[in-house]
């Protein structure tokens, strides 16, 4: 049996990271308008929205029970309600449950309406400091294993800036593996530790991954945590790999032009170096 079309709404609403004073006015109407909330931790977000004056009901969506209350709030959505989606802080969807919610009420047929605010993510790059054209974002690092290895691989070989988030008493070995991976290359890469973003004790640590490795192996920093990873400098590219990417490309009928764009975009390298293995392939 299919699901009936939806001609209700779900609102994806970012709120605070830390100050409060970063909710919107459009976050405060929508949530008061609204039919129920959903939240990760129902008293975190009774707190915020109390604060606020709003006495929308809530009813708790996280990890552990997204697959079981996604077809309940579908059936509100497709009697043509309204319902809200916030996080404990932040973007929803952005290391934070629901994904698997968005996609079925887009598939159910329901209008997915974004309300945009605090991100952790953005806040961390914009006062960060390292290029933020391009960026990777990769959330939580896999704790051990060979997911783990193979994500610490990515990061080390990024041509643009990485962005991972972490727990504080982690971020002292997560650095010290990447500083591992890199190699003499710790002692040139830049990274940045950012934490308490938009809160009283905000600070932004900002060294050589091998300095900051040192700096948080025995003291780790309190709060949350955004690390952000340099790119690989282009004069660090391997002119053979980059020679073979820009033949394989060929073989499967790229122009110059694309070669030239997936050389400097995807590894970094000088438009004029590209330019010239584009040719050569």
């Amino acid at each position: 049996m299919s699901t009936p079309p939806a001609g209700g709404t779900l609102y994806v609403v970012s709120t605070p990271i830390g100050n409060l004073g970063d909710m919107t006015h459009r976050a405060v109407d929508t949530l008061a308008r609204v039919a129920v909330v959903l939240c990760e931790d129902t008293r975190h977000s009774r707190a915020l929205l109390d604060h606020y004056g709003i006495t929308t009901p809530v009813a708790a969506l996280h990890e552990h029970n997204e697959a079981r209350e996604t077809p309940r709030v579908l059936a509100r959505l497709a009697e043509g309600g309204e319902v809200a989606l916030i996080s404990d802080a932040g973007t929803p969807l952005l290391s934070d449950p629901g994904e698997r919610l968005v996609q079925a009420a887009i598939e159910a047929g329901a209008t997915v309406v974004p309300i945009p605010g605090p991100s952790a993510l953005l806040a961390a790059l914009v006062g960060g400091g390292l290029p933020t054209g391009v960026f990777t974002f990769v959330g939580f690092l896999a704790r051990k294993g060979k997911e783990r290895a193979a994500q610490l691989a990515m990061l080390s070989t990024l041509p643009h800036t990485g962005v991972l988030y972490e727990a504080p008493n982690r971020v002292g070995d997560t650095l010290a593996d990447l500083a591992t991976v890199m190699g003499d290359e710790a002692s040139a890469r830049r990274v940045v530790v950012g934490r308490e973003l938009t809160k009283k004790f905000e600070e932004f640590r900002r060294g050589t991954v091998a300095e900051l490795a040192a700096a948080f192996r025995d003291v780790p920093p309190r709060g949350e945590v955004v690390i952000l990873l340099e790119g690989r400098k282009a004069k660090e590219l391997d002119d053979a790999v980059l020679r073979e990417s820009a033949q394989a490309l060929r073989r499967e009928g790229a122009t110059t032009r694309e070669i030239v764009r997936s050389l400097v975009e995807r590894h970094g390298a000088p438009r004029n170096l590209a330019y010239r293995l584009a040719q050569d392939a």
